[in-house]
C-alpha cells in the first residue's frame, strides 16, 4: 500500500514544486530537499530490509528512533533502580562521591524492602569504630619474600585498548594520591600506566601483551626486566573473565592504533584476539609450576590467578594441585559472571560463569576445607560499587575487593554502552584521541580518589553500626538475604554445608562436597 503510494506522491509533488515554482521562483529551493529524500526512497524501494522495502523512506524512521532508544530510556522512562548494569541510584551516588559532596538522601529509601532478592544487616546499639589500618591487608602468602600492603579496595583489571589513554592516566594518578593500586588488565603495562608511578598490579592473560614471542608464547626475559619494576607489586594471571568465561579477549582493529600495537607486541589496525586458553598450562599442576616460574622471574612478588568460577570439581582441582606441589599462590580474584568488558559475546555474559555473591562462599569454603585458606587472599571483582557492596563481599568470604566500572564513573563514563564502537561519547572506551580530550586527568585523578576513599568511609562506617571493629570479622549471617517475598534468612542458610579448616583432606567429607572433590585432578581441568 505506502510503496504504490510513494510512487504517486513522488511525480505529484515534482510537478507541485515546479509549478508553484515558476509563479513564485523561490518555492524551486524546495528541490534542495526533495531530490534526495526521493532518491534515498527510490534506493530504498529495492533494499533488502524489510522494513524499508514496504515503507520507503518513512521507514528509516524506525531505525533512527532505535538509535536513540538507550539515550531515551536512560534519561527519561529508566526509574531510579531499574537501569542495568548499573542504575541510576548507583551512578548518582558513585558521582556524588567522586565529586566530593554529599551523598544523603530524603524521604526514605524508593526500595522494594519486601522483594525477592533484597540485601540487608543488623545494626547494634552499641556501634563500634573501625580502626583505619583495617582499610589495609597484606598480600603474600609464606613463599612470598616481597608483600604488598594493599588496600581493600583497588582499580579492576581494564586494559589499555579497551579504555584511552587519558582514561588510564587518570585512574593511575588517582591510585597513586589515594594510596591504592591499579590493575592493568590484559593489555600489558603502557606509558599511561607508567606516567605517575601509582601501584600496579600486572595481569597477565592468555596472550601474555607485553611478554610475548611474536607465536603467542610467553617471554620469561622480558617479563622479568618489566615485572621487576618497584612499580609493579602484584602479578596476577588471569585464567577467565566473568563477562565473557572461557572465551579470549577481543579488540576490534580500529582500536588497535600504532601505540596500542607496540604496549601488546601485536599489529597495528587488525583484531586483537586472545585464545581462550592459556598455551604456558594446560592443566592445574602446570599452573603451579608457572606460578612458580613468575614469581622466581619477579623476585618473589606476590603472584595469583584470576578466574570466573564455573566447573566446581575444576578449581578443586587447583586446590589439589596446590597440595600436591606444594606451590601455593598469594592470592585468587574471583570475577563474578556479571562482569562488565568493551565487547563480549550476549549468550556468554548471559549464560555462562557463576555470580559473585553464589561464587565467593564456594571458593571460601573450599581453601578452608583444603587447609589453604590463611596462605592465601580471596579477592572478589564483580559489581562492587559502594560500601555495603563491599559489607556482602567480605561477609561472603572475601579479604579485599577490585572495582573497574565505578571507577570509570569517576572519570566521566554515563554508561552509553558504546564501548565495543569506539565512538564513546566521553573519551573514557575509546582510542579516538579527540573524543579522549574530554578527560581532564589531573580533575579525573581527584574524582577517582575521593571516590575511593568515600567508598572505604562507607565501609567502615556500615560495619561499624554493625558493632564490629573489624572486617574479617563480617560473616555469611551478617547479610540477610530475602530470596523470596517471605522473611530474611542469612546468607549461611543458601550455602553448601561449610567446612572446617583440612575437612576435604580427611574422611568426614559432607555428602554436598563428596562428588566434586572426587572429580578433581591435578592432571586435567
Amino acid at each position: 500500500m505506502y510503496r504504490r503510494l510513494f510512487y504517486l506522491l513522488v511525480p505529484v509533488t515534482l510537478a507541485l514544486i515546479i509549478a508553484v515554482g515558476v509563479i513564485w521562483h523561490p518555492w524551486l529551493w524546495l528541490l534542495l530537499l526533495w531530490v534526495p529524500l526521493a532518491l534515498i526512497g527510490w534506493r530504498d524501494l529495492n533494499s533488502t530490509a524489510n522494513v524499508l522495502y514496504n515503507y520507503p523512506l518513512i521507514g528509516h524512521l524506525r531505525y533512527m528512533l532505535e538509535f536513540v532508544r538507550p539515550e531515551l530510556r536512560q534519561y527519561f522512562f529508566e526509574s531510579e533502580t531499574s537501569g542495568r548494569p548499573f542504575s541510576r541510584e548507583q551512578r548518582n551516588l558513585i558521582n556524588a562521591r567522586a565529586d566530593g559532596t554529599g551523598d544523603t538522601s530524603p524521604f526514605g529509601t524508593i526500595r522494594d524492602v519486601d522483594a525477592a532478592g533484597y540485601n540487608f544487616s543488623f545494626h547494634s546499639m552499641a556501634p563500634r569504630k573501625v580502626p583505619d589500618e583495617q582499610r589495609f591487608i597484606t598480600i603474600g602468602g609464606p613463599q612470598c619474600t616481597r608483600p604488598y600492603r594493599s588496600s581493600r579496595l583497588n582499580i579492576s583489571a581494564m586494559s589499555f585498548g579497551s579504555l584511552s589513554g587519558n582514561a588510564i592516566e587518570a585512574m593511575n594518578l588517582g591510585a597513586k594520591q589515594g594510596g591504592f593500586a591499579h590493575d592493568t588488565g590484559e593489555g600489558a603495562i603502557s606509558p599511561y600506566h607508567e606516567k605517575h608511578g601509582g601501584d600496579l598490579i600486572w595481569e597477565l592473560g592468555t596472550a601474555y601483551f607485553g611478554c610475548r614471542h611474536k607465536n603467542g608464547r610467553f617471554d620469561a626475559e622480558t617479563f622479568r626486566d618489566k615485572a621487576r619494576r618497584d612499580q609493579v607489586k602484584m602479578v596476577e594471571i588471569k585464567i577467565s573473565q566473568g563477562a565473557k568465561p572461557s572465551h579470549g579477549g577481543l579488540l576490534p582493529g580500529a582500536k588497535v592504533n600504532q601505540e596500542i600495537a607496540s604496549t601488546r607486541q601485536i599489529e597495528a589496525g587488525q583484531d586483537c584476539a586472545s585464545p581462550p586458553a592459556h598455551p604456558e598450562f594446560s592443566n592445574p599442576r602446570e599452573l603451579m609450576a608457572f606460578v612458580a616460574q613468575l614469581r622466581e622471574l619477579c623476585d618473589g612478588k606476590p603472584v595469583g590467578i584470576k578466574l570466573c568460577l564455573g566447573v566446581r570439581h575444576e578449581f578443586l582441582g587447583i586446590c589439589k594441585a596446590m597440595i600436591e606441589t606444594g606451590t601455593l599462590v598469594d592470592f585468587i580474584v574471583i570475577d563474578g559472571a556479571e562482569g562488565g568488558t568493551g565487547a563480549a559475546p550476549q549468550e556468554f555474559s548471559d549464560r555462562l560463569g557463576v555470580f559473585i555473591d553464589e561464587a565467593l562462599p564456594f571458593v571460601d569454603n573450599a581453601l578452608r576445607g583444603a587447609g589453604l585458606r590463611d596462605k592465601i587472599r580471596l579477592v572478589a571483582s564483580g559489581k562492587v560499587a559502594l560500601g555495603y557492596d563491599m559489607v556482602v563481599k567480605t561477609a561472603l568470604g572475601a579479604d579485599m575487593c577490585n572495582a573497574a566500572r565505578p571507577f570509570m564513573f569517576a572519570v566521566g563514563c554515563i554508561q552509553a554502552r558504546r564501548c565495543h564502537t569506539n565512538k564513546c561519547p566521553t573519551g573514557v572506551a575509546t582510542q579516538d584521541p579527540k573524543r579522549a580530550r574530554a578527560i581532564n586527568v589531573p580533575e579525573k585523578a581527584e574524582r577517582v580518589a575521593r571516590y575511593h576513599r568515600a567508598t572505604l568511609d562507607g565501609f567502615a562506617a556500615i560495619t561499624g553500626a554493625m558493632g564490629l571493629e573489624r572486617f574479617d570479622a563480617l560473616t555469611p549471617d551478617h547479610i540477610r538475604h530475602r530470596s523470596s517475598y517471605a522473611p530474611a534468612r542469612g546468607y549461611a542458610a543458601f550455602e553448601l554445608p561449610r567446612l572446617n579448616d583440612g575437612q576435604l583432606l580427611g574422611d568426614d567429607i559432607p555428602a554436598a562436597w563428596q562428588a566434586d572433590w572426587r572429580a578433581a585432578a591435578v592432571d586435567h581441568f
